[in-house]
C-alpha cells in the first residue's frame, strides 16, 4: 500500500462519524423532500376536490335558479287565482316534505310574503299535520287551500267562492232531495200561479222545516211580487224565489271593534258540535293573523276540558283551563286574566251544554256574562249559539229557550250536510231575527263555511 493509500485510510477513519451525520442530513433532507411532496400532491387534490365542489354548488344553484324561474313564469302567466296558482306550486309534490315547503317559501316570497308570517304559516302547518297523521298531498291538499285563502285574504275571490258553492250544493244535497225537487215538480205541472199552487207551495215549504210564520210570509212576498212583475213563466218564478229567500234572511248587524281582547261567549247544548266549533273558528281567525286563546269553562260534561285542549293543541291556539267541577266563571275570569296579560286578540268562551236544571244552566251563563263584563266592560262582545240542522223543529226551541235568558247575537248551523230540512235556516233565522254567520258542511276543518244567503238560496235551488 502507498503513502497516499494510507492517508486515505486515515482519513476516512478520521472522518467516519462525520460520514455518518452527513448521511443522517442527506436522509433528513430526502425525508422532508417527500413530505413536501406528499403534502403538495395532497393540497393539489384538495384543490380538486375543491374546485369540483364549487363547480357542483354552481351547478346546484344554477339547477336551482332555473326552476326557481321557470315556477316563477309559470306563476307569472297563469290566471291570478289561487286554485291555479296552487296547481303550479304543487306540481311533482306528492308528500308534505322538504319540495313542499321549498314550493311553498317561494310562492310566499313572490307575493311578498314577510318572511316570519311565511314561516309561521308554516310551521303552523307541520304541525296540523303531525297531529292529523296525515302525510299525502291527498290528504291535506284541500285543507292548505283553504288556510292559504285564510291567510292571503282571497276567501272572497271568485275562485275560492266557487269553491264554497260547490261544497255547499253537495251538503244541501239531502234538503234538495226533498225540498227543491217538490217545488221543481209544483212548478212543472202548474200552467198558472193560482190558489191551489201558493197552498201547495205553502206545504212543502212547511214540510222543509221553514217554520209556519216564516212560510206565510215568504209567500206572501212572493204573491205580491208575481203579480206585480207579471211573472208567469215557471223559470221566472224560481228567480224571484231564489232573491226573496236570499232577502228574507237577516244580515249580521255591524259592528264597532271591541278593545281587545275580544270575548266570544259561544252557546250550545250537548252534541251540537260545539268544542269541534269553537276549533274551527279559532283556526279561521289565527290563520288571518289573530292571537286566540280558548278558555275551557265547562267544567261540568266529563272529557270537555280534555277535547278542547286536544283541539287548541291541534289548532296551535292558546288554552287555558282548571280542573274539573271548577266553578266555570272563575275559569272566564282567570283566563281573561291572562288575555290581558299576554295580548290576545280573541278569546272564546266554552260553556256547558246541561246542568240539573235549564234554572241552574242559565244562572250559570249569567254569571259568566257578569264576571266577564266586570273586569273587561262591553264583554262578552258576541254571544253565539251553535245548533244541529238535524234537530230539525228542536232547534228552534233551543234558539228560544238561550235567547230569551242570555241573549244570542249569532247563530252558527253544525250538520248542515246531514239532514233533509236545511229549511230549519229560515225557521230559526228569520222567526228570531238572528242572524246565521257560519254553516257546518262536513268534519274538516275548511267545513266550516261564512254564511252567504244568497249563495244559500242559489245553491238550494239550482
Amino acid at each position: 500500500m502507498g503513502f497516499f493509500s494510507k492517508i486515505k485510510k486515515l482519513w476516512k477513519r478520521k472522518d467516519k462519524k462525520e460520514e455518518v451525520v452527513l448521511e443522517e442530513e442527506i436522509k433528513e433532507e430526502v425525508q422532508d423532500s417527500e413530505e413536501q411532496k406528499i403534502e403538495k400532491e395532497i393540497e393539489k387534490d384538495l384543490a380538486i376536490v375543491k374546485k369540483e365542489e364549487i363547480t357542483e354548488a354552481t351547478k346546484l344553484d344554477k339547477k336551482e335558479d332555473e326552476w326557481k324561474e321557470r315556477l316563477k313564469i309559470a306563476l307569472q302567466d297563469a290566471e291570478p287565482r289561487l286554485s291555479v296558482w296552487l296547481d303550479i306550486i304543487l306540481k311533482d309534490v306528492k308528500y308534505a316534505d322538504n319540495l313542499l315547503w321549498e314550493r311553498l317559501y317561494f310562492f310566499f316570497e313572490n307575493l311578498e310574503v314577510p318572511k316570519e308570517e311565511a314561516e309561521d304559516f308554516i310551521e303552523r302547518f307541520k304541525k296540523w299535520l303531525k297531529e292529523m297523521e296525515y302525510n299525502s298531498i291527498i290528504e291535506f291538499r284541500s285543507e292548505l287551500q283553504y288556510r292559504l285563502a285564510l291567510a292571503l285574504e282571497l276567501e272572497d275571490e271568485e275562485d275560492e267562492q266557487s269553491r264554497l258553492f260547490i261544497k255547499l250544493s253537495e251538503g244541501l244535497s239531502k234538503t234538495k232531495e226533498q225540498f227543491t225537487k217538490r217545488i221543481d215538480a209544483l212548478l212543472n205541472k202548474s200552467s198558472s200561479f193560482d190558489e191551489e199552487f201558493w197552498e201547495q207551495l205553502e206545504e212543502i215549504l212547511i214540510m222543509a222545516d221553514v217554520g209556519f210564520n216564516t212560510t206565510l210570509r215568504l209567500v206572501d212576498i212572493l204573491r205580491t211580487k208575481v203579480r206585480e212583475k207579471n211573472i208567469q213563466t215557471p223559470e221566472g218564478l224560481k228567480d224571484l224565489f231564489k232573491q226573496e229567500m236570499a232577502n228574507i234572511l237577516p244580515k249580521p248587524k255591524k259592528r264597532i271593534k271591541p278593545v281587545p281582547p275580544e270575548v266570544i261567549l259561544m252557546l250550545g247544548v250537548n252534541g251540537v258540535g260545539k268544542t269541534t266549533t269553537i276549533a274551527k273558528l279559532a283556526n279561521r281567525y289565527q290563520m288571518q293573523g289573530h292571537k286566540v286563546l280558548l278558555a275551557a269553562a265547562d267544567t261540568f260534561r266529563a272529557a270537555a276540558i280534555e277535547q278542547l285542549e286536544i283541539w287548541a293543541n291541534r289548532v296551535g291556539c292558546g288554552f287555558y283551563a282548571k280542573d274539573s267541577g271548577s266553578d266555570p266563571a272563575a275559569v272566564a275570569y282567570e283566563a281573561l286574566n291572562k288575555a290581558k296579560k299576554e295580548g290576545y286578540d280573541i278569546m272564546f268562551v266554552d260553556t256547558a251544554g246541561r246542568l240539573h236544571t235549564k234554572v241552574n244552566l242559565m244562572e250559570e251563563l249569567k254569571k259568566i256574562k257578569r264576571v266577564l263584563n266586570k273586569l273587561h266592560p262591553g264583554a262578552p262582545h258576541r254571544t253565539i249559539l251553535v245548533l244541529d240542522a238535524t234537530t230539525g223543529q228542536n232547534a228552534i226551541s233551543q234558539v228560544k229557550m238561550f235567547n230569551e235568558d242570555i241573549g244570542v247575537d249569532e247563530i252558527i248551523l253544525t250538520k248542515l250536510d246531514g239532514t233533509a230540512k236545511g229549511g230549519v235556516i229560515f225557521g230559526i233565522s228569520v222567526e228570531f231575527d238572528i242572524p246565521i254567520t257560519y254553516v257546518g258542511l262536513g268534519e274538516k276543518m275548511e267545513d266550516l263555511r261564512p254564511f252567504d244567503p244568497q249563495k244559500f238560496a242559489e245553491a238550494l235551488l239550482e
